[in-house]
């Protein structure tokens, strides 16, 4: 199949596509005339790719974990320890997303938000 096909059906766009072939996450097959010929087997990669990079796992994790899926010997420790640390920077940015919510509540509660020029957002935003 093409790749547009191949996109269609694995929920990534022909540019994403070409990028994984690029840094060799993928190898789909040529056809004579030079044309992509995507197997079930590329699909399937692509798939696993879409769910991995939707958890957020960078592209060379991406890559350690195909190459973890496609080992019939690996240790699932391995895998297991990719996913932790992920899970690790996921808990981490919660963390400060939450201060950052904490902190801009605060400025907003102490904005009175009305006519007067003070506005306590802006003088915090301007603070050294």
């Amino acid at each position: 199949m093409n790749i547009s096909d191949a996109g269609a059906r694995s929920g990534l766009p022909p540019k994403t596509i070409r990028f994984y072939e690029e840094i060799g996450l993928i190898t789909p097959a040529r056809m004579p005339n030079g044309y992509r010929d995507f197997s079930d087997e590329d699909l399937h990669k692509l798939a696993f790719l879409r769910r991995a990079r939707a958890l957020g796992f960078s592209i060379d994790e991406c890559r350690q974990l195909l190459g973890l899926y496609t080992d019939r010997s690996r240790a699932s420790a391995d895998v297991k320890a990719l996913a932790s640390a992920q899970l690790a920077r996921i808990d981490q940015q919660l963390a400060e997303l939450q201060e950052m919510r904490r902190t801009l509540a605060g400025l907003i509660s102490a904005c009175a938000g009305d006519s007067r020029p003070d506005c306590p957002i802006l003088s915090d935003l301007a603070r050294d």
